[in-house]
């Protein structure tokens, strides 16, 4: 059975081994004690099963998640730029889970177990909920306004016989504005370490000396898994592999074609040109929505309205659409050499726009905003402003896939009478999942549930994407290599998005005076007092917790530890980014000492073929004058001699000793 299974020699011999010692253990353990009981192979069995039951679960598993052979398909037909996107939506889903999983854990659970008092009746549900985010959804744990400010404890049910409940019969209190501040400051720690790590992981696996650029012959005949048994698996690799070979060739016929010094000139006056185009157009849709958002706090919702509160999100969302389409024709005119070239371009443009409408939303909601919904829970609003950004956005998502891929697809093949699909827009589509995961680490504070929203989402969108993917689109027409595309994203995803929204709510946090009317931090002035109440609290309650208020004041409060602690992570960056160039630099001698060993053996090489060479041409020469002799004694002999008798005997010893033997044989 282990000779067939397609595993390689040291998986076997490893797979062998341990087979024998469980074998031995149980033989040794049978010595000691005879046949196993009924109580052992009970266990044993139960052991088995258990066991069974488990891998079961986990193929189970494997096999319910919605990427196991598509990414593979997508890689195989579509090449490793569309792939990348892919790889980007399963990474950004693994991020809103563990986020989720924390904050519905520490919040958003504890609070549904122990909910506050009785609210008023929650309106009726009509579904224009689901789109505005408001309603009955208002008075939920989705938001930041129905949490409470209070210690939370577990009511205690007295006894049937009418005594009170005992002093130690509550459970522990649990602190709700402390941990909902602690909780929100532990996610975003917890986001930014797997944030950098993948970023960092990423560009050891993309930047590292002896990647795969230009390396054919790797490709060629390094590339087939031999562990592939079903058919299916070995069409999906024989596709890959014909991709990644033609995204080889395009790279090495791109280097090989260099450009005239005209051309050079016409590129650069067009590309200044465009660039002068998108910028325009990035400050125009920037004071358009600065505009549209002051008149929607001029001209407030009244109830019954609800359907208003669309208005800012679908402007935005046109304009990102809008925005995005042209950019695309301005890179269709600009013609760059390289295709990655021009998705990075794309998203240079797409990122520079989406920032600046974040940027002037983010003024929005806490400058405006704030102050014109003084009295009312000004948390709430911003909370159900970005869940409608976040839904309008899908929508359109849904939309621009629609319309942009399936009736241009339909339009294409029936009326035109074109064979040629759509190719997938990589910077668009990045730049929306960009975009959606920026709206969700700004509102996750005022929302805690966002990230629910944003796993649904994700998931969605990939289902919808892979098909119209599978059905709409074709293959880049220039295959190009996207070695370094996951690390692009990543960065983009940490620095841009990721920092922005981390000073937006410090900000929030530091600055913002909480509504007086709802969430937990109503009765303080900032959110971030919470802690100092706490600590205030461990103060006064005696000399057994002061060792708390210290590492409060001299590690949370104080700058010098701030600076250490950011000294620290640049000083961890910079090894690791030494770290890799010195690997770089440690394959790169490696490399030139495996040439240079391989030029001194072609050397000797062809020193031994040049000593082999003049070694048959003496033998060759050796034997021609060996046969001399016996020719001249079939004509007589008589060209031995001459009038002053025999002739100069020749210079080769051999034919020497020959030639005076035959001269004494015939004197006598």
């Amino acid at each position: 059975m282990l000779r067939g299974m397609p595993l390689n020699l040291a998986e076997k011999r490893c797979l062998r081994e341990k087979s024998q010692i469980q074998r031995g253990k149980r033989r040794a353990r049978q010595d000691r004690g005879g046949v196993f009981s009924c109580c052992s192979r009970l266990r044993y069995a139960c052991i088995l099963a258990l066991h069974s039951l488990g891998l079961a679960l986990l193929s189970g598993l494997h096999a319910a998640r919605p990427w196991r052979h598509t990414l593979k398909q997508i890689g195989g037909q579509f090449g490793s730029s569309v792939l990348s996107y892919f790889l980007f939506l399963k990474t950004l889903l693994a991020f809103n889970a563990l986020l989720l999983l924390l904050l519905l854990g520490l919040l958003a659970g504890v609070q549904a177990a122990l909910p506050p008092g009785p609210p008023d009746p929650a309106p009726a549900f009509t579904g224009l909920e689901l789109l505005t985010g408001g309603g009955c959804f208002t008075h939920t744990v989705m938001y930041y306004g129905y949490y409470s400010n209070a210690t939370l404890n577990q009511p205690c049910v007295p006894p049937r016989d009418g005594h009170q409940c005992s002093p130690g019969a509550s459970s522990l209190p649990y602190n709700m504005p402390l941990a909902y501040l602690f909780t929100m400051g532990a996610a975003f720690f917890i986001t930014c370490i797997s944030l950098v790590y993948s970023m960092s992981h990423a560009f050891g696996e993309s930047y590292r000396v002896g990647s795969t650029k230009g390396v054919h012959a790797i490709t060629v005949f390094c590339s087939w898994d031999y562990k592939v048994t079903e058919k299916r698996a070995s069409r999906l690799q024989q596709d890959n592999i014909r991709t990644q070979l033609k995204e080889l060739l395009a790279e090495w016929q791109l280097h090989r074609s260099p450009q005239s010094l005209r051309g050079r000139l016409r590129r650069a006056v067009l590309l200044g040109l465009a660039w002068l185009l998108c910028l325009g157009t990035m400050l125009g849709c920037s004071v358009a929505v600065f505009v549209f958002s002051e008149v929607t706090i001029q001209s407030p919702v009244s109830a019954g309205q609800e359907a208003r509160l669309l208005a800012l999100p679908l402007v935005v969302s046109l304009l990102n659409l809008g925005a995005s389409y042209l950019f695309r024709g301005l890179a269709a005119l600009e013609r760059h050499e390289s295709p990655g070239l021009e998705v990075y371009v794309s998203i240079c443009r797409n990122l520079i726009l989406k920032m600046a409408i974040l940027g002037i939303l983010c003024y929005h909601w806490l400058g405006r905003r704030v102050a014109a919904l003084q009295g009312q829970c000004w948390e709430d609003f911003v909370g159900q402003e970005l869940y409608r950004f976040m839904v309008m956005d899908f929508l359109f998502a849904l939309l621009d896939t629609l319309f942009g891929e399936l009736v241009w697809r339909l339009i294409s093949e029936r009326k035109l009478k074109r064979r040629r699909k759509p190719e997938f827009d990589i910077a668009r589509n990045v730049l929306d999942l960009i975009y959606g995961q920026t709206l969700t680490w700004l509102g996750v504070l005022f929302s805690p549930l966002l990230p629910a929203v944003q796993v649904l989402r994700l998931l969605l969108l990939f289902l919808v994407k892979k098909a119209s993917l599978m059905a709409n689109c074709q293959a880049p027409r220039r295959p190009w290599l996207a070695s370094h595309m996951s690390t692009v994203f990543l960065t983009l995803l940490c620095f841009p998005s990721f920092l922005g929204a981390a000073i937006f709510l410090c900000y929030a946090v530091w600055q913002v005076k909480p509504s007086s009317t709802c969430g937990p931090f109503r009765t303080l002035d900032t959110m971030y007092e919470a802690g100092r109440v706490w600590v205030r609290h461990l103060e006064s309650a005696g000399p057994g917790a002061s060792w708390v208020p210290w590492l409060h004041r001299y590690l949370v409060e104080s700058t010098f530890f701030l600076f250490l602690a950011s000294a620290l992570l640049l000083a961890i960056i910079y090894f690791n980014i030494q770290v890799v160039k010195g690997q770089r630099k440690v394959i790169s001698l490696l490399k030139e000492q495996i040439r240079n060993e391989g030029e001194d053996k072609i050397f000797l090489i062809n020193r031994l073929h040049s000593v082999y060479e003049r070694k048959e041409r003496s033998r060759a020469h050796r034997n021609e004058e060996a046969v001399m002799p016996s020719a001249l004694l079939a004509d007589g002999g008589d060209s031995w001699w001459d009038s002053e008798g025999p002739c100069r005997l020749p210079q080769h010893p051999q034919l020497r000793s020959v030639t005076t033997s035959w001269q004494a044989e015939t004197r006598i």
